[in-house]
């Protein structure tokens, strides 16, 4: 592989498409769903199934990838990922009732957890120290840019069945084009430095590391010794990940989980339900809104592409927090105390400014930090356990939301006073337990980790 003739643009959005596709599957769904269940005369509750369905093969395959990528590769198993992706979109596209398209969204869901735990590794690994944060931000900026396209094909497919093909399975069929784009760049992308040299191919990963590092001011032969002196230690396994990677791996699961706490996918998946249920919008008024929020969504994880290199990581993630927790603690107020029809307005615009908050911080930096903060003979299964957080905290806000919206008589208010509540603890989270990453090489990340974790154990 000689990395210098491919663009360095061209390896960083490729192995991002992993993202773009974590997006696009988990969004197109919110404009199907309703589709289908006519289709196929579905109870409420299976349909409801057929969107969790996904987050349940996500938690699967989050956690089984990552020991398979630190013994395989991080490229090889991206290539697998862009498999299941076009295997899982073709059956969605197909299917002919409630199993077969449980079965479909299980395989997406393989695939969606595969690409969350390998990207963030991948990309992190690619990129040197300075530019990390911006090139680590390319995954989250992909799946803001999955999310839009999949509201944008919705609205574009709806009630066009072209060739006698109905509209939701034109909508799901749609992922197939970025699938087999992520299929053909799997092929031809470098693999990671960092594994190569794990594995003894050190001429390899210098080779890649100086295509790379081309036209940085890194000096990639430094680097690779770096490199090489962390790939010494100890083989990871488990009592790695619980010694001397188990600050990482509270810091990932706590990062992971209060992503999804703080409520993002509650606005991902339903919106058009907030504001059909809790303002009595038309559904076609209701879809646009969640396009608009869509929009700010990939513009505001622009923003945060451009400034992630500029500010520490901590500071990033408690503007965002604090931004978070007043938007949605005001949104929450205003549904309590004014009528629907005067909420309305505010509630939109405190979505935007709550969903800014989230983008330019804890939207990329907790995908960006579970790349950075594990050792490398732990960093695949690491990010793994970090994923799978995520998937679970995913799949507790999206089961309990509707619920919670319920229990407060469709009040938004309710719900987002929750999400509210999770913010704060987000604040203290980062002040007491994140550590700052920006402007570190992964192994020095690595050796201080190692090193506080051997002070603490020398006093004990």
């Amino acid at each position: 592989m000689r990395t210098h003739h491919l663009s360095i643009f061209f390896i960083f959005v490729f192995g991002a498409l992993g993202g773009l596709l974590f997006g696009f599957d988990t969004g197109i769904i919110s404009g199907a769903s309703p589709l289908i269940e006519n289709d196929f005369n579905l109870s409420i509750s299976q349909t409801g199934f057929i969107t969790s369905s996904v987050l349940i093969g996500s938690s699967i395959g989050a956690l089984s990838i990552g020991s398979l990528s630190d013994k395989f590769g991080r490229r090889k198993l991206l290539l697998v990922a862009s498999i299941l992706f076009l295997l899982g979109s073709g059956l969605s596209m197909c299917a002919v009732g409630f199993t077969s398209m449980i079965i479909a969204r299980i395989i997406l869901g393989f695939a969606v957890g595969s690409a969350s735990a390998l990207t963030p590794a991948y990309l992190a690994e690619l990129a040197d120290a300075p530019h990390r944060g911006s090139l680590g931000t390319m995954f989250q900026l992909m799946v803001t840019l999955g999310i839009l396209l999949a509201y944008v094909s919705n609205l574009g497919f709806l009630h066009h069945n072209l060739l006698g093909i109905r509209d939701w399975r034109w909508m799901l069929g749609s992922a197939l084009i970025p699938a087999a784009i992520l299929f053909i760049g799997s092929l031809i992308l470098p693999e990671s430095p960092r594994f190569l040299v794990e594995k003894g191919k050190v001429a390899q990963a210098r080779e890649i590391l100086h295509g790379l590092r081309a036209n940085t001011d890194e000096d990639p032969d430094k680097e690779l010794e770096s490199i090489q002196a962390v790939a010494n230690q100890p083989k990871g396994g488990l009592k790695e990940l619980f010694t001397i990677a188990r600050p990482a791996v509270l810091v990932a699961i706590g990062l992971m989980l209060l992503q999804q706490l703080v409520g993002i996918n509650s606005v991902i998946y339903f919106l058009p339900q907030v504001f059909i249920k809790g303002f009595g919008f038309a559904e076609g008024n209701a879809i646009w809104i969640s396009v608009g929020i869509g929009i700010v969504n990939f513009v505001c994880t622009i923003l945060a592409y451009n400034i992630m290199d500029k500010f520490n990581r901590r500071t990033i993630l408690l503007f965002g927090s604090i931004v978070m927790a007043v938007s949605i603690g005001v949104l929450a107020i205003l549904n309590f105390t004014l009528s629907v029809k005067s909420a309305a307005v505010p509630t939109m615009i405190l979505i935007a400014v709550y969903i800014f908050g989230f983008a330019v911080s804890w939207g990329p930096i907790c995908w960006l930090m579970i790349g950075e903060i594990f050792p490398l003979n732990v960093r695949g299964v690491g990010n793994s356990i970090g994923s799978a957080a995520n998937w679970i905290g995913n799949f507790i806000v999206s089961q309990f939301f509707l619920v919670l919206l319920a229990k407060f008589h469709n009040n938004v208010g309710g719900p987002f006073a929750v999400f509210a509540f999770f913010a704060v603890v987000s604040i203290f989270f980062v002040i007491y337990a994140v550590p700052e990453t920006r402007g570190k090489t992964l192994e020095e990340i690595e050796m201080t980790m190692r090193h506080k974790e051997d002070l603490k154990e020398t006093k004990n």
